[in-house]
């Protein structure tokens, strides 16, 4: 099961994510998203449990603790639907008039430079 763990304190370790859900049973994998610019942790990342039961447990006994002054969430990672994915170009326009919104470039601006 990909469990979701959220609200983490951004100074945690992956191996530190990793030891709390192995009281709890095996854990395949373990990741902190971080921020690929800075490096920096983004304060949440996933936990891979091969067994459901353990999974759940985990779940169950982890969600709402406290670790390093922090309560966390923990629940069931369910994947986003894909036409909910967001696109780092909405808020651009590709129109008919070859420019992207607001008439800019593209459409003839009259005599300019004498030509």
């Amino acid at each position: 099961m990909n469990i979701f763990v959220g609200s983490l304190p951004f100074s945690i370790e992956e191996a530190d994510l990793r030891e709390s859900f192995e009281a709890y049973g095996t854990v395949d994998s373990v990741k902190v998203i971080t921020d690929k610019f800075t490096g920096r942790s983004k304060g949440f990342g996933f936990v891979e449990m091969p067994v459901d039961a353990e999974a759940q447990k985990a779940i169950d006994e982890l969600n709402g603790a406290t670790v390093l002054g922090r309560t966390i969430v923990v629940n069931k990672s369910e994947p986003k639907p894909e036409g909910e994915r967001r696109s780092f170009n909405n808020n651009r326009r590709n129109d008919s008039r070859g420019g992207y919104g607001n008439n800019r470039g593209g459409e003839n601006r009259g005599n300019r430079g004498g030509y």
